[in-house]
C-alpha cells in the first residue's frame, strides 16, 4: 500500500474536500446526492461500504438519504484521506485497506459506494470482481466517476481545457502534479461503455448509467447478479 499514489492523496487531503468542490463548482455534491436517491429507490439492506471513500462525503450523503446503516465502512488506502473524515457527521467506521483484496468476508454488503475511486486502481476489473465479491447478491455498486471522453464535447473539455486550468488551480490552492495526475487518470481509464462491459464480465448487471453535465461525469449502477447455488459469479 506504499504506493505513490497513496501519498499523493495523504499529501492533498487536508484541501481535497475544497478543491473538488471549487473545481466543479459544487457539482459534485449534488452528483453525490442524486446517487444516494437513486439507490434510496432500490430499498436495499442497511450494510454499507464506502469505498475509496476519502474524506467521506459519500458516506455522509448516503446516510442523509438513506438512514443509519446497521453496518457501515469508510474504506480507503490513504491514511490521511481518512483523517480527513474526523469531526463528519458519519457513523462510518474508517478502515485503511487495499480495494483490491478486502479485509472482509463474501457478501458482506448491500451497498457499495465508489466516487471517483475506480480510475485509481491499479486495474478496474480487479477491483470490480473484489467489490462483487463482498456484495450480497442483489447488492448495489454504484459509481460516480470520471470517464474517458468520447462526445465532442468531453473531448474538448479533457483534452484542451482541463490540462490548463485543473493543474494551475491544483497549484495555486495545493500541489500541482496532483491535478496533472487527476486529468491524466481521467484520460487514461475507460470510456464508461467500457466499463459497463467489463462489470458485466465481472458478476454485475447494469441497472442505469446517467450523463452528469453532459456526460463530464457518470453515474452507473450497477447490481450484483444472483448466483444460483454452487455457481460462480
Amino acid at each position: 500500500m506504499n504506493s505513490p499514489v497513496r501519498k499523493m492523496f495523504d499529501g492533498i487531503a487536508n484541501r481535497y474536500d475544497f478543491l473538488n468542490h471549487f473545481l466543479s463548482c459544487g457539482q459534485d455534491i449534488l452528483w453525490r446526492r442524486a446517487c444516494c436517491r437513486e439507490i434510496r429507490r432500490m430499498h436495499p439492506g442497511k450494510r454499507l461500504l464506502d469505498l475509496c471513500g476519502g474524506t467521506g462525503d459519500f458516506a455522509v450523503t448516503y446516510e442523509k438519504f438513506n438512514g443509519v446503516q446497521d453496518v457501515a465502512i469508510l474504506g480507503d488506502f490513504s491514511y490521511g484521506m481518512l483523517k480527513g473524515a474526523a469531526g463528519k457527521k458519519t457513523a462510518a467506521v474508517p478502515v485503511q485497506l487495499d480495494a483490491m483484496k478486502m479485509p472482509f468476508a463474501d457478501g458482506a454488503f448491500d451497498v457499495i459506494l465508489n466516487g471517483f475511486g475506480m480510475r485509481n486502481l491499479p486495474d478496474a476489473e480487479g477491483g470490480l470482481k473484489e467489490s462483487a465479491r463482498v456484495l450480497t447478491d442483489g447488492g448495489y455498486l454504484q459509481v460516480l466517476e470520471f470517464f474517458s471522453p468520447r462526445n465532442v464535447f468531453n473531448k474538448f473539455f479533457y483534452k484542451v481545457l482541463a490540462p490548463l486550468f485543473i493543474p494551475v488551480l491544483g497549484a495555486f490552492f495545493s500541489k500541482r502534479d496532483a491535478y496533472e495526475y487527476l486529468v491524466n487518470s481521467i484520460l487514461r481509464f475507460l470510456p464508461v461503455a467500457d466499463f459497463v462491459a467489463l462489470a458485466e464480465r465481472n458478476g454485475f448487471e447494469l441497472v442505469h448509467v446517467k450523463p452528469c453535465f453532459f456526460g463530464v461525469a457518470y453515474r452507473v449502477l450497477l447490481r450484483r447478479k444472483s448466483v444460483p447455488a454452487g455457481g460462480d459469479a
